[in-house]
């Protein structure tokens, strides 16, 4: 599981481990992975997997000589500011999206059972520009980048599905979303106070706690659902609740621009 060291990461691991799985914490700061790893009572293990440089996916893909029953794409990042992973992709693209495509790509012959691709509400709220995922000509925004790179998380998870059922293989790819969970991950220094308040007030009234937003997440790896599902919760406006199959925007429905997108992220990774 990417990003398992907080949050919704965290709290999916925990239930992982309580039901007697050996779950792997793969982490960028392997300090705060084993500091989480002691919170966790049950079998785990830390690895170090920085999904913000390339030569890291590789190397974690590398050391790994086991199956995996159920990879958990969760890791998250937002960024106010425009950023670069060391292989120079927009920061969002780069980790949310191209890190987890190169990790699944590269360890998806040792899959055994189903692959889990965490996605957000905000997939619905931008658009895909294949032709600038950059930035380079768009103007910048925080929530625009983040979305897109959750909207390519779903538009991966749909294509893989369909290349695995197209070569008879029985590995699912199911997407989620927590809703809105109080996980921390809005809550970057750089945050106007304006902003830090109305997502503090947000939080205690609206969101859930990031248990239950681990909720969509694990009945994705565990219920009986069709490859291919997406999972959210069940309330007004997929805020909160339990878990439930749910619908996605037309764009992240769409199986061209997911193959094209698919073509574009072999480019950009190398796999």
């Amino acid at each position: 599981m990417t990003g398992a060291n907080s949050g919704l990461g965290l709290a999916t691991a925990r239930e992982f481990a309580r039901a007697g799985a050996h779950v792997v914490l793969a982490v960028r700061n392997t300090d705060k992975g084993e500091a989480a790893a002691a919170s966790i009572a049950g079998s785990t293990e830390v690895r170090r997997l920085d999904l913000a440089d390339l030569a890291s996916v590789r190397r974690f893909a590398d050391k790994w000589d086991r199956p995996i029953d159920i990879l958990v794409n969760n890791a998250g990042l937002t960024s106010r500011t425009l950023g670069h992973t060391v292989d120079g992709f927009e920061m969002h693209m780069g980790t949310n999206h191209f890190g987890h495509f190169a990790l699944t790509q590269h360890v998806l012959p040792l899959i055994t059972d189903r692959i889990i691709v965490l996605a957000s509400l905000a997939h619905r709220r931008t658009t895909m520009d294949l032709s600038d995922l950059g930035w380079d000509r768009r103007t910048y925004t925080w929530l625009a980048a983040y979305g897109q790179s959750k909207l390519a998380n779903l538009l991966f998870a749909s294509e893989l599905q369909r290349r695995l059922t197209e070569s008879r293989s029985p590995v699912k790819v199911v997407a989620a979303h927590p809703g809105w969970a109080t996980t921390g991950l809005n809550l970057d220094d750089d945050v106007p106070v304006f902003e830090r308040v109305m997502t503090a007030v947000g939080d205690r009234v609206v969101a859930q706690s990031p248990e239950a937003g681990a909720w969509p997440t694990l009945f994705a790896a565990t219920a009986d659902i069709a490859g291919g599902s997406y999972v959210g919760p069940d309330g007004r406006f997929e805020t909160r609740g339990h878990p439930t199959l749910v619908g996605r925007s037309s764009e992240a429905s769409d199986p061209e621009l997911a193959r094209r997108l698919w073509e574009v992220s072999e480019r950009a990774t190398s796999t």
